[in-house]
């Protein structure tokens, strides 16, 4: 799995006009799933994205998680992390997960961060969505698990 994480003031996905996720402060997070990710994998992301010290703490310095500041996550499955544009001008999406094994690890994903405490909103998969984003810092950051 890849994720485009984002630290956000605010966030919000609109789906035909309508907000169907938002949050406050916290991670807005932009998943892709590839062929060979699995629960484990979507377990292993969740823990990274609770835990990732991307947050400031009383001396300015990045060492505080999003579970440390008590803040939300927006997850929006994100097929295009996958798109191989080294050949020609139009990218390949070969690599990303066909959609059923997708959703499914991307609910996967949700869950385990909920179980972990997470407050999450997320995105609605397959839908053509409009994302809106305060990035805060900026920071941005690509994992991949």
């Amino acid at each position: 799995m890849r994720a485009l994480v984002q630290r956000a003031s605010q966030a919000r996905v609109r789906v035909g006009g309508q907000v169907v996720g938002e949050i406050g402060a916290g991670l807005c997070c932009l998943v892709g799933v590839t062929h060979t990710d699995d629960r484990e994998t979507a377990l292993k992301l969740a823990a990274k994205l609770w835990h990732l010290r991307i947050f400031a703490d009383e001396n300015g310095h990045m060492n505080r998680s999003v579970a440390d500041v008590g803040g939300e996550i927006l997850v929006v499955s994100q097929f295009t992390l996958y798109g191989d544009t080294r050949k020609g001008r139009r990218p390949s999406f070969v690599a990303a997960a066909p959609p059923d094994e997708a959703a499914r690890l991307i609910d996967e994903l949700v869950a385990e961060l909920r179980r972990l405490g997470a407050t999450v909103a997320t995105g609605s998969f397959g839908a053509e969505m409009a994302v809106e984003l305060t990035n805060d810092g900026p920071v941005t950051l690509m994992i991949e698990v």
